[in-house]
């Protein structure tokens, strides 16, 4: 999931959240944290904004994690900073280049959208940092060459596929595509596209904070459609698909993991009821470990989306410090090393960063009011 905005660069909302006092570790220019155990690294992504219903339950994962070890370890105690990017790569270019010039900071996890993951890159690897994101997963992030990304979900390919194999399970006979130009929507789309052979019936593409779409839907009506697949955000989905209802299309529609956020039924008012949803994230209860209760008992409701890759992300750190690592360039090796069961899957990353593909899920998920019930898990093409 990955969303860049279009607004003027303000000043980046910093939200400071300090999990523990990094007491028990001191900061030099030679980005070594000294000291037996510890020390701090960063988060970025959308936790305020239109689309953090996305993303917030990542972040909460991460922060358990965070939470659980130094409950456990007074004397090896982390600190977890947040940045709200508010998912747009122009905010998120300044927190990187400020995050980077921190000698105190050790690790990233982020970012939660590919576009302001793709513009902080070049950014965290200059700097040594290594950037484990739970959720950005355009397929191209990992062809750069970037030696310190890694990313604990399949990417848009993969999911792709599982989608196109879906559709075609449930007998489609013509599916239209809609993308909202973005860096995501118009990637996912593409992979999806690569798979329907002859049941692509047509496709179209709106903008950003677009809110009527009566051309788009007239194109879905010429089309006979009787599946629409949208890649893209809440923020445009949800009135998308109220206007389709209200136009008499019938078609199921079918999305893929920016639209797991409880914004999207809530805004579609009713039009969203029965839509499929698809992610390359684990239903609460499949979670490895006591992961959903504990999640259900820190925050009051059910890990969401990418709660439980969000909490294997900072597990990855948790164990970089427990091991003893004190500078970026050895958590960075650890990190490319790991190789270890976290509660979302096996965690073992490929030489270009991707998880190892044998490892990885994708789930469809049911609208019923403004739940995502799952489904089953889809086979991957």
């Amino acid at each position: 999931m990955r969303r860049s905005y279009s607004r003027a660069l303000g000043t980046a909302a910093l939200a400071a959240v300090l999990v523990a006092a990094a007491g028990c570790q001191d900061t030099s220019g030679d980005d070594t944290a000294s000291g037996e155990c510890g020390g701090k690294i960063a988060i970025f992504g959308a936790f305020s904004g239109d689309n953090a219903g996305l993303v917030l339950p990542s972040l909460n994962g991460a922060k358990l994690a965070i939470k659980q070890h130094n409950d456990a370890n007074a004397d090896c105690q982390i600190t977890l900073q947040e940045f709200d990017t508010q998912g747009d790569a122009a905010q998120a270019t300044p927190i990187a280049n400020e995050v980077a010039g921190d000698a105190s900071f050790l690790g990233v996890i982020g970012g939660h959208f590919s576009a302001e993951t793709d513009a902080t890159m070049p950014v965290y690897e200059a700097a040594g940092l290594a950037m484990v994101s739970p959720s950005a997963t355009r397929t191209d992030l990992t062809s750069k060459g970037n030696k310190s990304f890694f990313r604990v979900v399949g990417n848009d390919a993969t999911q792709g596929g599982a989608v196109s194999t879906y559709v075609k399970s449930q007998n489609a006979t013509k599916v239209f595509m809609i993308d909202d130009g973005s860096a995501y929507g118009a990637g996912i789309t593409a992979e999806l596209g690569k798979n329907l052979g002859p049941l692509l019936a047509g496709s179209d593409k709106i903008q950003e904070r677009q809110s009527q779409f009566d051309p788009t839907i007239a194109k879905i009506k010429a089309a006979g459609a009787d599946f629409v697949f949208y890649g893209g955000y809440t923020r445009e989905a949800a009135p998308l698909v109220r206007q389709m209802r209200a136009a008499g299309i019938k078609a199921k529609f079918v999305g893929p993991d920016g639209l797991y956020d409880p914004a999207f039924p809530e805004g579609a008012s009713g039009g969203a009821e029965g839509s499929i949803i698809t992610c390359p994230c684990l239903p609460a209860d499949k979670a490895g470990g006591s992961f959903a209760a504990d999640y259900q008992k820190a925050y009051g409701q059910a890990p969401g989306s990418y709660g439980a890759e969000g909490f294997d992300a900072a597990q990855i750190y948790v164990d970089a410090f427990k091991d003893g690592k004190k500078s970026r360039a050895d958590i960075l090796a650890f990190v490319k090393a790991y190789d270890k069961q976290g509660v979302s899957k096996y965690v073992k990353f490929a030489e270009n960063g991707d998880v190892d593909p044998t490892k990885v899920v994708i789930w469809s998920y049911q609208i019923k009011g403004t739940a995502f019930e799952p489904l089953q898990e889809l086979k991957l093409s």
